[in-house]
């Protein structure tokens, strides 16, 4: 096994040597000894504060960390990413998310041929149909103005839009109602369908290739729900469904008008694809002047991560305090809090933009990893999850370093709400920093108990607040995750863009659900496998 370059480079044995000096430290100690800490280690950026002090680091720390980051090249790497190199090196493709919100509309060069033109168009036509639609210019086959968008995808063509619609629900267009369909399990289909009117639904179908299972599979049976509520009329289908794909072909023999096909390239991975057409259900459903504040704040935030010196610069210290926790202390996941109702599916987005991304374990060059990559990214929102995993996080025998996200104004301002939440999310990070000693404890509690009340402290945690959640400030604060997660893979020298790993599964379903329908033995498997097919088909046929 050849051992990787991160392992060799100076501060990568220094960074070592520094750990051993200071992974004892307390963080209640370094308040105790640093009153201006709060102020040294927190930087805002426009709508955003993001609080870094209650981490287990110091000046120097930080010194060898972003010494880490220069050693490993971060800016060159930043420089090929937002000028069009092919850094996607498995599959020979340009990673340019950052050029669909490139909102100064500077040239952005791929292969000789400026990117932005036709970005543009695209952005053009999502307002044209987005415009159409709230006016009533385009209406479903019976005459009816639409006020349900049913969107059809998977992974990246569900996860990004979905969070962000959900996110944005203050925004919402009046009378316009947005629905996900992700799941190939019926249930997530007809549980939706069944609170629809045929007459007043758009369908979305969100597929690049158009040939994706699950999200094909759900879309004829779409498809077939409208037809069996028009007298099979296949002429309705071009009024109720629109597709984001580049197979032409396949759209138009869904019956799909290809005046209403969306594109998207492929130097836009799924999970960085929210951007593009792919959003087409968030503009629908917040009008496009709004999915152009998104795109303002992403922007902004591009333009911080790619100008900013690494010791001011957001995504970048985010992404370095990560490596500090996953290959110095070992810590295995990383939690995800956002203290706010409509932010409830960010977890499970960056769930999948973190994994899929650098849930790798070999480098670029193809060689194995003597050392960690991505962790576990995992959350909820709370206050839910105080009272469901916090008492391991607290005083369970793993560090878990935690993202608390909160914004400072709510939508929703009922009664006292808002500042109990607040005052639950400022102070779950200050328990998780001080914790309680035995001998705080012991004043109040009999000697039996002591032990379990006492709580460690020294947990790591980011707090990031956030002045109001508006689609700009939204924007802003899931391109300083994407800048976070690319700066990781570049120290890991990982390629972050490819996802190989969710091909196998795919195609071993393909060979086991032929065997599921056939009555002949199951082919070449191994004995659990071929257990579980023949019992299953013991019940199925």
């Amino acid at each position: 096994m050849s051992t990787p370059q991160l392992t060799t480079l100076p501060a990568w044995g220094k960074l070592q040597d520094h750990y051993q000096q200071v992974k004892k430290l307390h963080l209640r100690d370094l308040f105790d000894q640093e009153s201006d800490r709060f102020d040294r280690y927190s930087l805002q950026f426009n709508e955003l504060l993001l609080d870094y002090s209650k981490n287990r680091i110091t000046d120097e720390t930080l010194k060898l960390l972003t010494t880490l980051a220069s050693e490993s090249h971060l800016d060159d790497a930043i420089r090929k990413m937002f000028t069009g190199e092919k850094i996607n090196t498995t599959e020979q493709r340009a990673v340019l998310h950052v050029a669909l919100r490139n909102r100064s509309n500077t040239p952005v060069m791929v292969e000789g041929n400026d990117v932005m033109p036709g970005i543009n168009a695209v952005l053009e036509q999502m307002q044209n149909f987005t415009e159409a639609v709230h006016d009533g210019t385009l209406r479903g086959f019976s005459g009816k103005k639409f006020t349900d968008i049913v969107n059809i995808g998977i992974g990246g063509s569900d996860l990004g839009p979905h969070m962000v619609t959900t996110a944005l629900r203050p925004y919402w267009i009046e009378g316009m109602h947005a629905h996900f369909v992700s799941n190939v399990d019926g249930s997530d289909m007809m549980e939706t369908l069944n609170k629809l009117n045929p007459e007043t639904t758009l369908f979305i179908i969100a597929s690049k290739t158009f040939t994706t299972r699950e999200t094909m599979t759900n879309a004829h049976t779409a498809r077939q729900w409208l037809l069996d509520h028009c007298g099979n009329n296949e002429g309705v289908i071009k009024h109720h469904f629109v597709a984001v794909s580049t197979n032409t072909a396949a759209v138009k023999a869904f019956g799909i008008d290809t005046d209403n096909m969306f594109e998207f390239w492929d130097w836009v991975g799924g999970r960085y694809s929210l951007w593009s057409a792919i959003g087409l259900p968030i503009a629908l459903t917040i009008g496009m002047e709004n999915f152009k504040q998104l795109l303002n704040g992403a922007h902004e935030m591009d333009l911080h991560f790619r100008e900013t010196p690494f010791e001011n610069n957001l995504p970048v210290l985010m992404a370095l305090i990560g490596i500090w926790y996953r290959n110095f202390f070992a810590a295995t996941s990383q939690v995800i809090l956002p203290y706010d109702h409509t932010l409830r599916l960010l977890p499970a987005y960056l769930q999948q933009a973190d994994m899929e991304s650098n849930g790798k374990r070999v480098t670029i060059a193809g060689e194995y990893l003597d050392y960690d990559s991505g962790p576990v990214i995992w959350g909820q929102p709370g206050t839910n999850g105080q009272h469901a995993f916090y008492q391991l996080i607290h005083q369970g025998t793993q560090m878990i370093p935690a993202d608390f996200i909160i914004p400072l104004e709510s939508h929703n301002p009922i009664g006292e709400h808002h500042t109990i939440l607040l005052a639950n999310c400022l102070a779950q990070t200050e328990a998780l920093m001080k914790g309680k000693t035995a001998a705080e404890v012991a004043q109040d509690t009999p000697d039996s108990l002591v032990a379990h009340k006492v709580f460690p402290g020294n947990k790591p945690t980011n707090t990031i607040l956030i002045n109001k959640l508006t689609p700009q400030s939204l924007g802003s604060l899931i391109a300083l995750y994407e800048h976070k997660i690319f700066v990781q893979g570049v120290i890991w020298g990982i390629n972050s863009f490819d996802q190989w790993g969710v091909e196998l599964g795919k195609q071993l379903a393909g060979v086991i659900e032929k065997e599921l329908e056939s009555d002949t033995p199951a082919g070449k498997h191994d004995n659990s496998t071929t257990g579980l097919i023949d019992y299953c088909r013991q019940h199925l046929l």
